[in-house]
């Protein structure tokens, strides 16, 4: 994975505590490519906001690579019409990109935007990465992030975000420390381990879609899921009350491996209350990432549907009892209670 170097509504802001007296007041700063707006960029309006202020996109095409430093506490990024396909952000960088110095990005930093601030909002926005492994045969490291989550309290509403490989990354950046991040009512694609890293990320009521790379059916599309969760930690992704879709042949995608880039990693992934489609290899959905075994990850499923669901040995599901522990609102409360599900 790492290497060296829908629906559309308004924004809910995240849960920030009343300002300090004498505090600054927040500032919304507006952009539009056209220069109608205070910044043609929205990274020029990131570099010059202030903790808790609101961007808004102006309808139009971004293309830029984008960064929210962790010191941005509580902005807010949305699309000004609330509509994700007016307001795209685009690059096409690839971990094997290299970079003017020769040397080449890595996972992390093939990102179109990055979002390492906490509690952050991210509403009425896509993001996506565009790089094509065709046209690019000489590059072997074929990750291209789309979006990397980095920060706790982060919500992600009605966006869409697209890619091939490694889609969406949720990061932690202590791997036992606690990064929450909640996406609701949003679009995903992509085709080889697409959601994917170590931070709690749940993924509620969204529309994934699985990407057909051509594999004939049985064959090999890729995979839809990659933790690596802290074995320290209960709580690594979920997918709940969710639609799973794809023009794919049937029994070409894994729902998931358990990425193993290190002794403590042991992925935790439940897939519940979720359509899936016939895309999905109905008779063994989890696959081993290089020697690490699945059966000795944390992988459940609870109460799916569609062709790509069923029961057997090879799908360990939740019981009714346990299922009560593996909720939206379980996964994100934290230290602090948060529940931003509604």
């Amino acid at each position: 994975m790492l290497t060296a170097a829908g629906t559309t509504s308004t924004a809910v802001a995240a849960d920030l505590p009343a300002p300090a007296a004498g505090a600054v007041a927040a500032t919304t700063r507006t952009v539009a490519a056209d220069g109608s707006a205070q910044y043609r960029t929205v990274q020029a309006a990131i570099d010059a906001s202030a903790a808790g202020d609101t961007i808004s996109i102006a309808k139009g095409t971004y293309r830029e690579v984008v960064n929210v430093p962790a010191n941005r506490t509580g902005l807010t990024i949305k699309g000004a019409t609330g509509d994700a396909e007016d307001v795209v952000i685009t690059y096409d960088n690839a971990a094997g990109t290299k970079k003017p110095d020769g040397s080449t990005y890595g996972t992390r930093g093939s990102a179109t935007a990055t979002f390492a601030a906490s509690s952050l909002t991210v509403t009425g926005v896509t993001v996506q990465n565009t790089w094509l492994r065709s046209e690019h045969p000489e590059i072997t490291d074929t990750q291209a992030v789309a979006v990397t989550a980095q920060g706790d309290r982060q919500i992600f509403r009605n966006d869409r975000f697209i890619g091939h490989q490694d889609t969406v990354l949720n990061w932690a950046p202590s791997a036992t420390g606690q990064y929450r991040q909640y996406f609701r009512n949003s679009f995903i694609s992509g085709d080889v381990d697409f959601i994917f890293g170590d931070a709690t990320a749940v993924y509620d009521r969204v529309n994934i879609t699985l990407r057909d790379r051509g594999a004939a059916a049985g064959g090999n599309n890729g995979y839809l899921t990659a933790p690596n969760t802290n074995s320290a930690k209960k709580y690594g992704m979920l997918i709940t009350g969710s639609t799973i879709s794809s023009s794919a042949a049937a029994d070409t995608f894994s729902l998931g491996r358990p990425w193993h880039p290190t002794a403590d990693a042991v992925g935790q992934l439940v897939i519940r209350d979720t359509a899936l489609p016939a895309a999905v290899r109905v008779a063994a959905p989890w696959t081993d990432f290089g020697t690490f075994p699945w059966k000795s990850a944390r992988f459940r499923e609870y109460a799916n549907t569609g062709p790509g669901a069923t029961v057997n040995a090879n799908r360990p599901q939740l019981t009714a009892a346990q299922a009560g522990e593996y909720t939206a609102a379980a996964y994100l409360a934290g230290t602090d209670g948060w529940n931003p599900v509604s």
